[in-house]
């Protein structure tokens, strides 16, 4: 089924101040063919944006550069490096996304935790109208109405954020970060989060992610539908639990969320 909104936009991570140069030179990009996101698979890409890490100093953990793809292919990475063809990774598959001039944003898409990514697919309309790394996802409909509440009682969070090491990675729907112990709020949609395999799945990475050090919080669809507020008053009780939510801007600095007396559910109750 077509999406009514389509992610037509990626934003690739760029850590390379070589393949910065080759994008701004010679206007490709390679992904990893196994590794690809959807919409390059399938070819609903239209604009590729990129965030650029810490070895760009000042312009480092912001997006700052798109340009309108034209062509994706799948080409072999002795053909994109005809100079490495004796690479053992001569043979491996990539797509090659090129793309026309890059050219600047109006404003920097800045992230204020200085956090990793890979690739964010996004709409459009998302990614034009961002401030902040957090405007640019675009996700399931119980996440954008759990986000628009977190925004309204100015709890900030991380969207899709990458925890883990090794092998090991999970995309959590909001990191909260607390003096004493993070929390990892997920909003379980009903299609994904209702058969035996995966609540066995939840369970095991739920583990994980509390010998971590996370704590975690589970919203299903009903809960946010029908109990938002429940929700919410939950998630400031716990974070205060934990000791306040810290400031992305000032790391030192955290404060308590003010409380509904109407909304006071037990941590344990849900």
């Amino acid at each position: 089924m077509k999406r009514k909104f389509p992610k037509d936009v990626l934003i690739a991570l760029m850590n390379n101040r070589g393949d910065f140069r080759i994008a701004q030179e010679d206007r490709w990009y390679r992904i990893p063919v196994k590794s690809a996101p959807e919409n390059v698979r399938d070819g609903s890409v239209r604009y590729l944006a990129f965030y650029h890490t810490k070895v760009f100093g000042d312009q480092a953990f912001s997006i700052r550069w798109y340009s309108e793809i034209y062509r994706i292919t799948v080409v072999r990475r002795c053909e994109l490096f005809p100079d490495l063809r004796n690479d053992p990774k001569a043979e491996r598959e990539y797509y090659k996304i090129e793309f026309r001039e890059l050219r600047p944003l109006p404003e920097p898409i800045i992230s204020r935790r200085l956090r990793r990514i890979l690739f964010i697919s996004t709409t459009s309309t998302r990614f034009q109208q961002a401030k902040e790394i957090n405007d640019v996802f675009h996700e399931s409909p119980i996440e954008e109405t759990f986000w628009d509440a977190l925004k309204a009682e100015r709890i900030e969070a991380e969207r899709q954020y990458m925890v883990g090491s090794g092998e090991r990675f999970f995309y959590l729907d909001f990191a909260l970060f607390c003096r004493e112990r993070n929390i990892d709020v997920e909003c379980d949609g009903d299609e994904f989060h209702s058969k035996i395999e995966d609540i066995k799945r939840d369970k095991k990475r739920n583990n994980l992610l509390e010998s971590q050090g996370w704590s975690v919080l589970r919203f299903t669809t009903d809960d946010i539908r029908r109990s938002l507020g429940d929700a919410i008053a939950l998630t400031k009780k716990t974070v205060n639990q934990y000791g306040g939510l810290q400031d992305a801007n000032n790391p030192a600095t955290f404060r308590q969320l003010a409380l509904d007396p109407s909304r006071q559910p037990g941590l344990f109750n849900q």
